[in-house]
């Protein structure tokens, strides 16, 4: 029985790692970007994410929307970099004075 059991873990760890590799070469989607660049922003205290609207297409993300300084649309901008898949920011964010 532990045999079985020793094998069967180490059949369901070779196939784990095999199937993130393979999942690794496959493009992200870009409605999985989107949201996860959304979530990336409410986490960030330091952005408003309600005044700033995220576009995703061909991993190039687009972040328009309103935002109280350069420092905050900055720093959104850095925030959807951090997401796995995006190729490119354009920061289309305007700065209310």
């Amino acid at each position: 029985m532990r045999k079985y059991v020793v094998a069967l873990a180490a059949l369901t760890l070779t196939s784990t790692a095999a199937w993130a590799d393979h999942m690794s070469n496959h493009p992200v989607k870009d409605s999985y970007i989107t949201s996860k660049v959304k979530a990336e922003l409410v986490a960030d205290h330091e952005t408003k994410a309600r005044d700033i609207h995220v576009a995703t297409v061909d991993g190039i993300v687009t972040l328009r929307g309103t935002t109280r300084s350069d420092a905050e649309k900055d720093r959104a901008g850095r925030d959807a970099l951090r997401i796995k898949g995006v190729r490119a920011v354009h920061n289309e964010i305007k700065v209310l004075e």
